[in-house]
């Protein structure tokens, strides 16, 4: 059975213009010790997707269809109080978006790190301040850094933090949304190794929600490519980077740039992401796509597997 199954999960966001299908549909599965990357342009959906394996998605926002099963507890059937004992920090926990911002500026970084221990274990606060300096060193910071504000820390010390605190009650899933954003190239490069080695030593499911196809490369062994909502391809990283079947897919690995090979213009996908509040009829891709034809703009493709583990929702393969 999958660590984690999610099945036609449907989140929407219910504003005063109109219903915003942010997840629209979504089926995906994670076994215990694999790491999933979710890629995509903004606004497509993947931090909503994260916020609803956790039950956190802020209103007018909620998950209106479909089942979240994480060692077999359906999720969205549970109350707030279920989840909160049961699931988030012990089963799954998240490195937020935006480090800069996760802190509390009038407390101290331990003080911080140490609540989820104090809230959902049994320990004093002696124990969980020594557990909080262990984690600090696993993270590669020194212990005394437990005493600072974050407003005497780098974004650099304040991931790392982020990363520590949610690791705290060994989750078996780890969720990571854009966990090198608004970080330089170094320490990006740090973050991403620390993350790889807290995967194999801890054995953590991983999923990891980023704009960086580069940084997906590097740490997932799954690859699911989200588009307006849906999820419009997914495999393993080697069928997706070696042998893309979606154009969307195939014109984000476009758009990257390359240090080595032939010089080519750099690719841009025209047009811009749809609407949510009233997206196109048929596959939602096909006002940008180059290689649109008759049903795409009536009938929304199935996902199909195209090959063995590799799935996709286009009508070049669904016709077949």
């Amino acid at each position: 059975m999958p660590l984690l199954e999610i099945e036609n999960l449907r989140t929407y966001f219910y504003t005063l213009r109109g219903v915003v299908k942010a997840v629209d549909g979504v089926s995906l599965t994670l076994d215990r010790g694999e790491s999933l990357g979710i890629v995509g342009e903004s606004g497509s959906g993947k931090s909503t997707l994260a916020w609803s394996i956790l039950k956190l998605v802020p209103p007018p926002g909620r998950i209106v269809d479909g089942s979240i099963k994480v060692d077999g507890m359906d999720v969205t059937k549970m109350s707030e109080g279920e989840v909160r004992r049961n699931i988030r920090w012990k089963k799954v926990s998240m490195v937020f978006q935006g480090a800069m911002n996760a802190f509390n500026p009038v407390y101290k970084v331990g003080d911080q790190i140490i609540e989820p221990m104090l809230l959902h274990t049994d320990m004093t606060r002696e124990d969980a301040w020594a557990r909080a300096e262990e984690l600090v060193q696993q993270v590669g910071l020194p212990p005394e850094i437990l005493e600072r504000y974050p407003h005497e820390l780098s974004g650099g010390q304040k991931q790392r933090l982020v990363i520590a605190m949610a690791i705290a009650l060994e989750p078996d899933i780890l969720i990571a949304d854009e966990p090198t954003t608004a970080l330089d190239v170094v320490i990006q490069a740090q973050i991403l190794n620390l993350l790889k080695r807290l995967y194999r030593e801890k054995n953590l499911s991983v999923i990891l929600i980023t704009h960086d196809l580069g940084v997906v490369a590097e740490l997932a062994e799954k690859v699911a490519v989200m588009y307006a909502g849906k999820i419009v391809e997914l495999g393993t990283a080697e069928q997706v980077y070696e042998n893309p079947l979606h154009p969307y897919t195939q014109a984000l690995l476009r758009a990257v740039p390359r240090l080595r090979g032939p010089k080519t213009r750099l690719y841009y996908i025209p047009g811009s992401p749809p609407d949510l509040r009233n997206p196109p009829r048929g596959c939602r891709f096909n006002p940008r796509c180059e290689k649109r034809f008759e049903p795409c703009d009536r009938e929304e493709p199935p996902l199909v597997e195209e090959e063995k583990g590799h799935f996709v929702a286009c009508w070049l393969y669904a016709r077949r």
